[in-house]
C-alpha cells in the first residue's frame, strides 16, 4: 500500500466513525408532525424562529458536511491508486 491509501483509509475511517456519532446524537423526529397537529402546536415560538441556530440544526449541518467529506474521500481512496500505478 502506498502512504496516499494509508492517509485515505484512515481519514475514511475517521468520517465513518464522525457520522455514525453524529447521527446518534442527533433527536428523534419522527413524532412531530402528528402531535403538532392534534394538540395546535405552533413553530410561531422562540424555538421555532430560531431553529437554525439550535442543537440539532448544528448536528445537521456538520452531518451534512462529514457525508460529502466521505463521499469525496471514498471516490478519491478508489480513483487515486488508478493514476499512481504506472
Amino acid at each position: 500500500m502506498e502512504l496516499l491509501e494509508i492517509i485515505g483509509g484512515a481519514v475514511l475511517l475517521v468520517a465513518c466513525i464522525a457520522i455514525i456519532v453524529l447521527c446518534l446524537m442527533q433527536e428523534n423526529k419522527s413524532g412531530d408532525s402528528m402531535t403538532n397537529a392534534l394538540t395546535g402546536a405552533s413553530s410561531e415560538s422562540f424555538y421555532g424562529k430560531n431553529e437554525s441556530r439550535s442543537r440539532e440544526a448544528v448536528l445537521g449541518r456538520i452531518t451534512r458536511t462529514m457525508g460529502i467529506i466521505l463521499f469525496i474521500v471514498t471516490l478519491a481512496v478508489n480513483i487515486i491508486p488508478i493514476f499512481t500505478n504506472k
